[in-house]
């Protein structure tokens, strides 16, 4: 009886121990990544998972969202049986008002809020602006007069009438380069949080957002050298935040000595060169991707005043003269 005990006691601590290792490679998570490129953005997608068929779905559902978004807000190019930027703007319908995707109309609806937020300076309605700039960019060669600025068409927020998931038919050139990207990121991160994945790392040009750092510890976040030289001047440590930076080092162009870039301020039709850069952390990747928008527009004291009302936002600014300015709380991510 004791002998037949002994070996049930062995049987049941080896089937414990094959249990435990069992349990370890279970929970044993690996790296699997995904390379985008939507919204003219490369966009890294990592994520840590214990299952290769879940997370290879998991991979092309986010590819899918980015996809839709992408295709909402292409304003250079129409989709089959989708009504998007492009077609609000250049279609030929005779009906006063288009019905559009639940989608776009809340993007829509969310854009034209902070247009009152952002004191007109964060303005949908930019898209004839952006365009004629677009075009001297391109050439490289010129700047537009404030006369083809004005000419170039309506810029007038009011134009875009929306009612019932429907849009006011009066084309108007609505470019949502300023929130579309980190609108479309929120959305990744909250499904992400729906299939219970809580690490992660988005990394879609200047827009960042992170879960929690596997296994332990912060995920390090470099910051951008907005200068020619480039590389990274600041790092940000945090996990669950979103870190967006917003400058004028990537799309621009040289003339007469001045440089021109893409960031244009709604109410004089010209580029702000208050300072290089400015970035923004959060926790809400939609927030930062409009409120660096809204900080690069602003003077750095603007800015300063501006933020009191967003208390748990963060700002580093990169001025002209190469020094760094911050936000007090800043120091937590350090």
């Amino acid at each position: 009886m004791k002998k037949y005990s002994i070996i049930l006691l062995l049987t049941l601590i080896i089937l414990s121990a094959l249990s435990i290792i069992n349990n370890s490679q279970i929970n044993q998570l690996k790296i699997y990544e995904s390379n985008l490129f939507y919204m003219d953005t490369y966009i890294n997608i990592k994520i840590w998972h214990n299952n290769n068929q879940e997370a290879t779905k998991i991979l092309s559902e986010i590819d899918q969202i980015y996809n839709h978004y992408h295709q909402l807000s292409d304003r250079y190019n129409p989709y089959p049986n989708r009504i998007n930027l492009y077609t609000i703007a250049n279609n030929t319908s005779q009906e006063e008002y288009l019905t559009i995707e639940q989608d776009l109309y809340d993007l829509l609806v969310y854009g034209k809020e902070w247009y009152q937020k952002s004191k007109g300076l964060l303005n949908i309605n930019l898209g004839n602006v952006i365009d004629v700039w677009k075009k001297y960019r391109e050439a490289d060669f010129g700047i537009p007069t404030i006369e083809e600025l004005q000419n170039s068409g309506s810029t007038n927020i009011e134009e875009i009438v929306l009612a019932n998931n429907t849009i006011k038919n009066t084309h108007p050139n609505i470019d949502l380069g300023s929130i579309s990207k980190g609108y479309a990121t929120k959305k990744v991160g909250e499904y992400l949080q729906a299939k219970n994945i809580k690490h992660y790392l988005i990394n879609a040009g200047g827009n960042v957002l992170v879960g929690e750092k596997y296994p332990n510890k912060k995920f390090n976040i470099g910051i951008e050298n907005p200068n020619p030289e480039g590389g990274i001047f600041k790092t940000i440590q945090g996990n669950n935040i979103a870190v967006i930076t917003s400058g004028g080092y990537e799309r621009n162009y040289i003339y007469n000595n001045t440089l021109y870039h893409h960031i244009i301020n709604p109410n004089t039709y010209m580029p702000e060169n208050h300072m290089k850069s400015v970035t923004v952390i959060t926790q809400d990747s939609s927030l930062g991707d409009a409120l660096s928008t809204i900080l690069f527009l602003m003077t750095i004291e603007e800015g300063q005043a501006y933020l009191k009302s967003f208390p748990n936002v963060q700002a580093i600014w990169y001025t002209n003269d190469d020094q760094i300015i911050t936000t007090k709380g800043i120091s937590k991510y350090e």
